[in-house]
């Protein structure tokens, strides 16, 4: 169980303590924290308190969070378009509607349960067994590359490449509205949504660096067509930059308009290209997954 630490400053004086615990602790929701402050996980000076308790100045808040429950995650066999593989990595092309790793509501059919069949034992165990060999992932929604590790020293390798930006990434997608410049930067923090906690959005206090580099492919009539180049990779970073600037992408339900006038499944966004330093040769390899179906016979409707 780990236990963090919180002093209660000027500006949060007179918050309630789930509203406080959800804005220091980006990590978890609202509900789960409210969860944690029922079961008598959260301490005020050393004391139980309940959700609803006034913070005072110089309070010393102590969140207890509890060990995630382990999900059992079988083997099943589900066919993988399978980019590249070697004794390292597995490249895959995800196709939309398929969850990364199981969670609760999302136990079977995930990429973790295919990639377990398709490798048997042949995978990193870094990240345990709700997700081996997964060293980063896409949302269940968007398409295309993503990198599995088939061993630690893979798996670390590849993690510390993610954690300088080193990873060469480029995503296509489609935006509502014409975007006026041919190309440009989104430089804004992403955090935690400060009242929905499913969401994330620019988050000046809390939020993590992130910046998305973009360009025009091709205008339409009222979309855009566009490539994104990752510097950083937050939660939904394509979505909350480019629904920040007023061009959120078209069929994304969380950061778009509620009606769609195509029959989609979430938003037009696919991970085009991934490029990395190999971590057993150190040579540069780079792989690219194509356009799925429903893509490009959008792109052609469009044009």
């Amino acid at each position: 169980m780990e236990t963090v630490r919180y002093d209660v400053t000027t500006e949060y004086v007179g918050m309630r303590l789930d509203r406080f615990l959800t804005e220091m602790d980006s990590e978890h929701t609202r509900s789960f924290l409210q969860k944690v402050i029922t079961d008598g996980g959260v301490l005020v000076n050393g004391k139980p308190a309940k959700a609803n308790y006034k913070l005072r100045l110089d309070d010393v808040v102590e969140l207890d969070i509890p060990e995630p429950v382990e999900l059992e995650v079988l083997p099943e066999d589900i066919p993988l378009d399978i980019l590249y593989e070697d004794a390292d990595v597995l490249i895959v092309n995800k196709p939309k509607g398929m969850v990364v790793h199981p969670a609760p509501g999302h136990t079977v059919g995930t990429l973790v349960n295919a990639v377990l069949y398709h490798c048997k034992d042949e995978l990193s165990g870094i990240n345990g067994v709700i997700r081996p060999g997964i060293v980063h992932r896409i949302d269940m929604n968007t398409t295309g590359s993503l990198i599995v590790c088939k061993n630690d020293k893979a798996h670390q390798d590849i993690a510390d490449q993610i954690k300088v930006h080193s990873i060469h990434r480029v995503y296509r997608g489609i935006v509502i509205g014409r975007v006026r410049d041919d190309e440009g930067v989104i430089h804004a923090p992403i955090g935690r949504h400060p009242i929905d906690r499913k969401k994330m959005a620019i988050n000046e206090k809390n939020g993590k660096d992130a910046i998305t580099h973009y360009k025009v492919l091709q205008r339409f009539e009222r979309y855009t067509y566009m490539e994104f180049v990752l510097e950083t990779g937050r939660t939904h970073q394509i979505r909350v930059h480019m629904a920040s600037i007023g061009h959120p992408l078209l069929g994304d339900e969380v950061y778009g308009p509620a009606k769609c006038p195509y029959q989609l499944q979430g938003q037009t966004l696919h991970a085009m290209t991934i490029g990395f330093k190999h971590p057993s040769t150190g040579e540069y390899v780079e792989f690219s997954a194509p356009l799925p179906e429903y893509f490009q016979h959008l792109l052609e409707i469009l044009r």
